[in-house]
């Protein structure tokens, strides 16, 4: 077994996705290992980055895959790339222990539709499995306190990133 600070990290996006009102989106999460409380079940879509897929097209391929969104223009990208760990026992289980934890790309897009576009029960016009029971929108500050907790740093340079674009709207 390769040893836990040896394995790598899962390539990712994450999507800021900001309504005309600059707040923006976050669903409540199935459930699964991840998932500590419902206080902290909250999250920005966010999904596996294909091979030869670039992060842009990623972060539209899985917004539209979890949320149905495809009404989009872009706003900005995060300059770097952040990380995070997954706890060891939940790393062990998770993408069958191959990866430690995740490396995003953060991007943000503004929502260009109406929220009846959002179907986060029937996602990807129905066709991908639901990830979110529910959604709404939120400032974009009070996300981190709404994650779980080994997410928070991430969700923290997050706001950091994107706070000057959500708030100039």
């Amino acid at each position: 077994m390769i040893p836990f600070d040896q394995l790598p990290y899962r390539p990712c996006v994450g999507v800021v996705l900001v309504n005309r009102d600059g707040l923006v989106f976050l669903g409540e999460r199935r459930g699964g290992p991840e998932q500590v409380d419902a206080q902290h079940s909250w999250q920005m879509p966010q999904g596996g980055i294909d091979e030869g897929e670039s992060p842009e097209e990623a972060a539209r391929r899985e917004l539209y895959e979890e949320t149905n969104v495809s009404s989009v223009e872009p706003l900005a990208v995060a300059p770097d790339w952040f990380t995070y760990d997954l706890p060891e026992p939940l790393a062990r289980q998770a993408w069958k222990g191959r990866y430690r934890g995740q490396t995003q790309k953060w991007i943000a897009l503004r929502f260009t539709g109406t929220d009846d576009e959002i179907d986060v029960l029937n996602p990807g016009g129905g066709h991908h499995k639901p990830e979110f029971v529910a959604w709404r929108w939120e400032k974009l500050e009070r996300t981190p306190g709404l994650i779980v907790p080994f997410k928070r740093p991430v969700y923290e340079q997050v706001v950091s990133a994107f706070q000057p674009v959500v708030a100039a709207g």
